[in-house]
């Protein structure tokens, strides 16, 4: 019996770990992959194919795991979800990477956990943070103007501000979705998440259609590096990726759930410099540590 229960134990950590690193590298990888898929291609013609792609295979997946079929109530309260949080947070990180390097589009991506905790403070639960997360606000906030500054990133151009505000946009667009979630009706977790790849992918690709020189079948001339990256991240980033943080969310302390927020930054930074090119200065990386310090005292502060 001992013995039983010690197998479990480990068992449960080696797939909390396996899990955790999921999450850490193929999300962090996606920032690269996104680049890679839309140097050639129009962003969001590119994250509509992406996530209706994802979405279409993890719906009949989860049809044929036996998950119900969700009503038209659900049906309308994930996409609206999807709308937030894929529509408009995920095309606009898409078309955010189109200004910026992906290091810096993931480093202010990190600072999602400020935006949630500032927009549930003034405008869902009225719970004031606490004072070691509005240090972290601060902290955050310090971090943000050092790296924006010239010299921060290449050289700060009108461009660059475009970038940075697609990605604030975004992040509060994220936090909505976030705080909204739990506050309406929705199917299972995998059947929800299918629903607002499908919906999310879908407008996105309405819009494009509207707004981009492109047509339905333009994939078939995208380049080979552009397809290779939509492969990986419909595969990775959007499938086993999101398999992976849904396990934390239902098996690891939220706290330790969290630290994805500032792993993948790291990971996106040092990809962009391997894999893209993209410089890094020693006043972006005194700015990413300082980011990074604020995130975490968010997070902390949150458990508090």
């Amino acid at each position: 019996m001992a013995l039983s229960t010690s197998t479990n134990l480990s068992s449960s950590r080696t797939k909390l770990v396996l899990n955790l690193l999921s999450v850490y590298t193929l999300w962090g990888s996606t920032y690269l992959f996104i680049h890679f898929m839309t140097e050639r291609m129009p962003p969001l013609y590119m994250a509509g194919c992406r996530l209706l792609t994802a979405g279409l295979i993890l719906y009949l997946y989860a049809r044929l795991t036996g998950n119900a079929r969700p009503t038209r109530k659900e049906w309308l309260s994930a996409g609206m979800i999807g709308v937030l949080l894929l529509t408009i947070a995920n095309g606009g990180m898409t078309v955010a990477i189109q200004y910026i390097p992906t290091g810096i589009a993931a480093l202010l991506g990190g600072m999602l956990p400020l935006f949630i905790m500032v927009l549930n403070w003034l405008s869902f639960s009225k719970v004031r943070p606490t004072k070691l997360a509005s240090l972290g606000l601060l902290v955050g906030l310090a971090g943000i103007i050092m790296l924006v500054q010239p010299g921060g990133f290449k050289a700060t151009s009108s461009q660059s501000w475009i970038g940075i505000a697609i990605i604030i946009l975004s992040n509060l667009s994220w936090a909505t979705g976030t705080l909204l979630s739990g506050r309406v009706s929705l199917p299972t977790q995998i059947v929800s998440s299918a629903i607002q790849m499908l919906v999310g992918g879908g407008i996105l690709l309405l819009i494009s259609l509207m707004v981009e020189p492109v047509s339905l079948i333009s994939i078939s001339y995208a380049p080979t590096k552009a397809i290779g990256a939509l492969i990986y991240l419909v595969i990775f980033g959007s499938i086993i990726g999101f398999s992976s943080y849904a396990w934390l969310a239902r098996n690891a302390p939220p706290q330790l759930l969290s630290t994805y927020a500032y792993v993948n930054p790291v990971v996106a930074m040092l990809l962009g410099w391997a894999f893209a090119g993209e410089s890094l200065t020693g006043q972006s990386i005194v700015a990413g540590l300082i980011i990074l310090s604020g995130v975490v005292l968010i997070t902390m502060g949150k458990k508090r």
